[in-house]
């Protein structure tokens, strides 16, 4: 059985149909990953935790080869397989986001880590990639039999884990897959009506959260007030992120030289094109968002050319979840968008965030074999 899973003409089989551009985009955002994450946590490691200088950088090498696994063994598997796995595999995942009031770790003030004392799980990481799956799914049924209930059940589920997310609370990644949801909705050809009235119902909703539960959601208030008026709250990190940026220049100071990583906490995490940009210049941050852009460009460009309905809306929602993602990090740290906790894929420091990251490739890379669309 092993032997027939991984024989040579697999294998010739997997290597000829395997889209090679994206498959050695998403590779090199891993190892810019691992490279990034040797200079910007050595002296937090080293300096404030008192452990070895290599402490963070040998844990993210060990979730990058971990990741970088995962994004193959899904890429490989035959869609007929991988797809019976999706529901299964998103009901889990549910369920662990679900059990993280009850269980979870709390750290800085959220609770959305689940600790397995091995590793710690942060399940919307997983939930993610596939929620879009899901929802292009019931989509796909629901235009099959002329339906529209499948568009109030994706409406539903995404409800129920926008309101853990808020629990928690997270309100980065409620915003990711709000937006991520719509632009789902909106490729599938839903009328802009629909797609207006639901983007209302979910604004008047949160804003109702914000008057009824001011002490559990005020903190949603405070952001924004910060964010459009500085005076008004600490805006300790976003201002010394964007001053690294600009300090960084177009050239940046040189690898270790950025002083980010030492006086913002989670820099490695939640602003790490912040500290690229201060040690290497705004050309390889751009360098970077090139590549995500051209993932996203490769993807619309497979989907115009195939026939399958759920393969083209299921590719839409994964680059419009990886896009966004991407420039809500970018957002947060050139103070274009308030504060919030925001790994960029592939680059920031973060076991969960890592693995979330390789399901979404493998996913994109096994739906765009050339020969998917007859699959």
């Amino acid at each position: 059985m092993l032997k027939d899973l991984i024989s040579s003409e697999r294998l010739a089989d997997y290597w000829r149909n395997i889209d090679k551009n994206i498959l050695f985009s998403f590779l090199g955002l891993f190892f810019l990953g691992i490279f990034f994450s040797f200079s910007s946590t050595s002296s937090l490691a080293g300096e404030r935790l008192n452990k070895d200088f290599y402490h963070y950088f040998s844990r993210h090498l060990i979730y990058s080869v971990l990741a970088i696994t995962v994004m193959f063994i899904i890429s490989y598997m035959q869609i007929s397989f991988f797809k019976k796995t999706i529901l299964p595999i998103f009901i889990i995942s549910l369920i662990l986001l679900i059990l993280v009031p009850l269980f979870g770790v709390e750290i800085k003030g959220a609770k959305r880590w689940l600790d397995f004392y091995v590793f710690r799980l942060q399940p919307i990481e997983i939930i993610k990639p596939f929620f879009v799956l899901i929802t292009a799914s019931l989509i796909c049924s629901s235009k099959e039999k002329n339906s529209k209930y499948s568009y109030l059940l994706s409406l539903i589920l995404l409800t129920l884990i926008i309101f853990l997310l808020l629990n928690q609370p997270d309100v980065g990644q409620s915003i990711l897959l709000i937006t991520t949801w719509i632009s789902i909705i909106f490729i599938s050809g839903t009328k802009i009506s629909y797609i207006f009235f639901t983007f209302c119902l979910i604004f008047f909703s949160l804003l109702v959260l914000l008057i009824i539960l001011p002490e559990k959601f005020g903190y949603i208030a405070n952001r924004l007030n910060t964010f459009f008026d500085p005076s008004k709250g600490d805006s300790f990190q976003s201002d010394k992120a964007l001053a690294a940026i600009k300090q960084g220049g177009l050239t940046g100071q040189g690898m270790g030289e950025g002083i980010l990583k030492e006086s913002v906490p989670e820099a490695h995490t939640d602003y790490i094109i912040a500290v690229i940009t201060e040690e290497f210049g705004s050309i390889i941050s751009i360098f970077v968002i090139l590549i995500f852009l051209f993932i996203s460009y490769k993807i619309i460009k497979f989907c115009i050319k195939i026939s399958n309905e759920n393969s083209k809306i299921s590719l839409c929602g994964l680059s419009s979840l990886l896009i966004f993602q991407t420039f809500i990090h970018i957002g947060v740290n050139t103070s274009l968008l308030p504060t919030t906790g925001m790994t960029l894929p592939f680059l920031s420091y973060g076991g969960s965030s890592l693995i979330g990251s390789s399901i979404l490739a493998g996913v994109i890379l096994n739906y765009t074999k050339n020969r998917i669309h007859n699959e």
